[in-house]
């Protein structure tokens, strides 16, 4: 082969490899994109029906669609369970797509005791239920150091303030699916809370109080406090909603199964709604005008 010609497919290769590792590009004064994973397939599958101008991709074997919900710039993902798989797709996303904000959802075992099937938790805050030192006098929970600044990480991740005031005002708005219950129907409801994370189904009536006396959780999950570690390591604002599929007691396999279609379908509503609510513009693009 002549070298010429070796040199060329050498540069066509090295531009191929560039631009597939590249971030999307986005035309001035668009909006930046909004990434929205969710643990539980089925939810994701509702939101992507939900898309227009919609576009599929494999990143490192993992699937990611693009497109517009409400109008919105949006990439959609399914995690996966468990923290390491959250935290592996929430970087693959952020690395691809740099998104403006990452909101994340999917369902979740109710340890508030006024929290029933079919509620809804957005949580101010989340918590890794099983990270810290286990010692002689217990266990107590306690951030890792972020490899990134070496700044200690804090027990509880705050959840973006901006997307909060959307998610509450975007409760206020949204049409849920209805709870049948032994008395009837009755409206789902939505509250602000802490929802904590683990790698292990709680389906213990001891364990969720324990959750709900040294954490005050609200529900327990298994990816959202590692999706919201990674948002908060590289400054991404972030929100976590989790609707209740069981009361993390000794049914809560049973109940998973039966609430989780319903429970799933009334947080992707809510998470469509959030989108919906969400400014044409960013924040900072916002603030450049001014």
């Amino acid at each position: 082969m002549r070298p010429n010609i070796l040199v060329v497919i050498i540069c066509i290769s090295v531009i191929t490899l560039c631009s597939s590792c590249s971030p999307v590009l986005r035309g001035p004064g668009s909006r930046p994109t909004t990434a929205i994973l969710g643990a539980f397939n089925k939810e994701i599958i509702m939101l992507e029906e939900q898309l227009t101008d919609k576009h599929q991709q494999q990143i490192e074997g993992m699937r990611f669609v693009t497109g517009r919900l409400h109008g919105k710039p949006v990439v959609v993902a399914w995690t996966g369970i468990g923290k390491v798989n959250a935290a592996m797709t929430t970087t693959l996303l952020i690395e691809h797509f740099r998104p403006a904000e990452v909101i994340f959802s999917g369902i979740a075992g109710g340890v508030n005791p006024k929290l029933a099937p079919g509620d809804i938790v957005i949580a101010a805050e989340t918590a890794h239920h099983d990270m810290g030192i286990l010692g002689e006098d217990g266990f107590y929970n306690r951030g890792v150091i972020n490899p990134l600044d070496g700044i200690r990480n804090p027990v509880y991740l705050l959840a973006d303030e901006r997307l909060l005031k959307l998610a509450e005002k975007a409760a206020e708005q949204v049409e849920l699916e209805k709870i049948t219950t032994t008395v009837g129907e009755r409206s789902p409801r939505i509250i602000k809370g802490v929802v904590v994370t683990g790698d292990v189904f709680v389906a213990s009536p001891e364990k969720g109080a324990e959750l709900r006396e040294r954490l005050n959780a609200d529900a327990v999950e298994m990816e959202g406090a590692a999706v919201a570690q990674i948002c908060y390591q590289r400054q991404i604002p972030h929100l976590v909603v989790r609707s209740i599929s069981d009361k993390a007691d000794e049914t809560a396999r049973e109940d998973s199964m039966m609430f989780q279609e319903m429970a799933a379908k009334n947080s992707a509503a809510l998470i469509a709604k959030i989108t919906e609510l969400l400014p044409s513009e960013s924040p900072v693009e916002k603030a450049k005008k001014k």
